[in-house]
């Protein structure tokens, strides 16, 4: 039986968070907002508001409100429904059939497997999660990835991800901090939440697990081609025993080719990522492509600029790193808009600190 604490005067402190770090048109208080939520039954989601109403409410001692809850079926179905039609084969990106228990925990993931009508081919789970690479389960052909792909799929850096590597992000590059980035998505993502959301280039999971222990999405995909970066995502989730399970599903697929119907998605999200990606103009025209109209797009790079930028051979330099490593460059944040427009996505807004960006952008709607 779950119990959510509603205890006033708690709540995420955001009044830290520098307004230098906020977009001009996003820039104010939180707190009374989050008061409102408090007050006003009318700001509790659809999806939340029904499970309160068979809920029984006692006042404690200490003037803390404790909601006792009791399983919902009807919900549980739902989730249920979107987990399974969310999915696509991703040769011809039709939806796949799902065959597996009819559960949602991680670990009924791992015992399905996806079969595509249309190209006759199946996808199995692995332990962790689901694998809907196109040479996924191959046991003879296989394709090199560049070298900033396939550094993240040693378990020694899957390991150290979020025990140091992606904290050093705040002292070179001044990234702001996973739970002040946190704030941040959700102000881009207000329009889209109550909707689905994939963590591209999820890495060990550290936003995708934020995102569904929030609340604030219907289904969260966690997606990386590392399976050492995914099992350790997962291995922090069976860590936590009030983890949300049937919130998060885990996926292995190449962000150039997502396993996602075309116009099926509201949100993706890339934390620190857009560099790693072999290709950033296809993996975004991808994003572009699985986005719902209206859907958003919000990831976090890092731009070098300054004096950098005003050397001669920098832009060749910067070629030569991206033939060798895989890795990208980014040198303004015009180039970040001007990949997103290409890719069909509009209303760009970015957020800079230091070297560190935070970019969003729409999927117009039709």
């Amino acid at each position: 039986m779950a119990k959510l604490m509603a205890i006033a005067g708690t709540g995420n402190n955001t009044s830290s968070l520098p307004a230098a770090l906020l977009p001009s048109r996003l820039r104010f208080n939180p707190m009374p907002g989050c008061l409102r939520v408090v007050k006003s039954p009318l700001s509790i989601p659809a999806r939340i508001r029904r499970r309160l109403f068979t809920d029984k409410v006692r006042a404690s001692s200490s003037a803390a409100v404790v909601i006792e809850t009791t399983p919902d079926p009807i919900v549980d179905e739902k989730k249920l429904k979107i987990r399974k039609n969310v999915l696509a084969c991703p040769i011809c990106f039709e939806r796949v059939i799902w065959n597996g228990d009819s559960n949602l925990s991680l670990e009924s993931v791992a015992r399905s497997s996806l079969e595509c009508k249309t190209c006759k081919k199946s996808y199995s789970g692995k332990d962790s999660h689901l694998d809907l690479t196109i040479t996924g389960g191959g046991k003879v052909y296989g394709e090199p990835m560049p070298a900033s792909t396939e550094l993240f799929r040693f378990p020694l850096v899957s390991f150290l991800y979020e025990r140091g590597w992606r904290q050093s992000f705040s002292i070179w590059g001044g990234f702001p901090g996973p739970e002040k980035e946190f704030e941040l998505i959700k102000e881009y993502m207000k329009p889209v939440l109550g909707g689905s959301i994939i963590d591209a280039s999820c890495g060990s999971g550290m936003f995708s697990r934020l995102f569904a222990k929030s609340g604030l999405f219907s289904l969260v995909v966690a997606l990386d081609f590392s399976e050492t970066m995914l099992q350790q995502c997962y291995d922090f989730i069976k860590q936590d025993k009030n983890f949300p399970q049937e919130n998060l599903i885990m996926v292995r697929a190449d962000i150039s080719r997502l396993p996602f119907p075309s116009s099926s998605v509201d949100a993706v999200h890339a934390g620190a990522a857009l560099h790693c990606w072999p290709s950033p103009s296809s993996a975004v025209a991808e994003i572009s492509r699985v986005l719902k109209p209206g859907g958003m797009f919000v990831a976090t790079t890092y731009i070098v600029d300054g004096p950098f930028s005003y050397l001669p051979l920098s832009r060749p330099l910067r070629q030569n790193i991206a033939q060798i490593s895989g890795s990208h460059v980014f040198l303004s944040e015009k180039e970040l808009e001007e990949l997103c427009t290409s890719c069909g996505l509009v209303n760009f807004t970015s957020t800079r600190n230091r070297m560190f960006v935070m970019i969003s952008a729409m999927k117009p709607v039709v």
